[in-house]
Parts: structure tokens; C-alpha cells; sequence
């Protein structure tokens, strides 16, 4: 009896795990991180190392507008990884809301539509401006 009991509960831990990460959108993410009103970006890739740093408003607003309605759904495996595409930093003032382009936390996503083309065009129309 109590094997079932202890199997039931183990079982019950990894159900609340796997369903604590939820589908939802970039928006909702940063909004939960109490982000507001994004006065900044920084774009990192992670193959150089070198960033582009974002302040003008209507820039800010561009990048916004083409990934803030992304969802991102938990992937089903969750091993840890090395290494990143490229890294995305909001702030409103002093607070920050950081993440790769497939983990947000400690949670790897899939996101759709995918986000890494869009990231990567942006960064390169970035380079040219420069």
C-alpha cells in the first residue's frame, strides 16, 4: 500500500512540474516580470558575443511589435543545453526581463511562429544602419 502511495505521489510531483510551464505569448512573459514599458533593448549573439543596444522608441517598437505576440510552448525535453543563438534583453528603467531565444528561465520553448529568423533579420538590419 504504501509503494502505490508513494509511486501516486511521485507521480503527482512530475504532473504539476511538466504543467507549471504553460503556452502563452512573449508579452505575457515580460508582463509578468512586471515590464511595462520597454525603454531599452539589448540583442547579444551568441556566436561573436557582440550586442546591439536599442533606445530609439520607434526602433523599440518595431522589434516589439514583430515578436511580442510569439508563443512559446515548454518543448518536451528538457535537458540542459550549451550555448545560445542569440539573447534578448527588455528593460523599463531598472528592471530586467532576459532570455534566449528557446529558454525563458530554466524552461527550453518552441515557439511559433519561429522566432530565430526574425531575431536574426532584425540584428543583420541593425548591422547596416551601424
Amino acid at each position: 500500500m504504501r509503494k502505490y502511495m508513494f509511486l501516486g505521489l511521485i507521480l503527482s510531483l512530475f504532473f504539476l512540474i511538466a504543467c507549471s510551464a504553460k503556452t502563452q505569448s512573449l508579452k505575457a512573459f515580460y508582463a509578468d516580470e512586471q515590464i511595462k514599458n520597454v525603454d531599452k533593448i539589448i540583442l547579444t549573439d551568441g556566436s561573436t558575443g557582440s550586442s546591439k543596444t536599442i533606445t530609439k522608441p520607434q526602433q523599440i517598437n518595431e522589434l516589439l511589435g514583430l515578436i511580442r505576440d510569439i508563443e512559446f510552448s515548454p518543448q518536451d525535453n528538457q535537458e540542459k543545453r550549451e550555448g545560445w543563438r542569440y539573447s534578448i534583453a527588455l528593460y523599463d528603467g531598472d528592471k530586467e526581463f532576459k532570455f534566449t531565444l528557446d529558454k525563458i528561465g530554466k524552461t527550453y520553448y518552441d515557439t511559433e511562429p519561429e522566432i530565430y529568423p526574425i531575431i536574426e533579420d532584425y540584428y543583420k538590419k541593425l548591422e547596416i544602419k551601424d
